[in-house]
């Protein structure tokens, strides 16, 4: 059960990734938007968005493959962990019931960090991957 959950987690991960890199490609006034809303303008620049995107989307593809886990996983983690404090106030009371701005639908941002956190934790056991099939988990 461990080695398919592990597989699964770091697909649906790696994916969601690949998903946001793509979005800020495809739908810059979006990245601009959340930039705007959630990183104080921080990175609302088409530029930036198109190349942050792209690495980010990559960073997503190396996750989903598990490919060079040891230098993906703590950027992905660091990724996540922003996102999830960008939107504390769904984190700490996602119904709005006592901070203003909170939004039930970005509660789960704590828990992708989390995903991101197991994965780096557990990486060495994760044997479905690129790096166990070609000798350990690269660097």
């Amino acid at each position: 059960m461990k080695r398919w959950g592990l597989c699964i987690l770091r697909i649906s991960t790696g994916w969601l990734l690949v998903m946001w890199g793509l979005d800020k490609l495809v739908n810059v006034d979006h990245g601009v938007a959340v930039a705007d809303s959630f990183y104080f303008g921080i990175g609302n620049s088409a530029l930036f968005l198109s190349v942050f995107g792209v690495l980010e989307a990559l960073l997503g593809v190396l996750v989903v493959l598990g490919l060079w886990r040891r230098r993906a996983y703590p950027v992905m983690f660091l990724i996540l962990s922003v996102t999830a404090v960008a939107v504390w106030r769904s984190v700490l009371d996602p119904w709005g019931w006592f901070i203003e701005g909170a939004n039930v639908l970005f509660y789960p941002s704590i828990i992708i960090a989390a995903a991101a956190a197991v994965l780096w934790g557990t990486m060495d056991e994760d044997h479905m991957t690129l790096d166990h099939r070609m000798g350990g988990a690269r660097s």
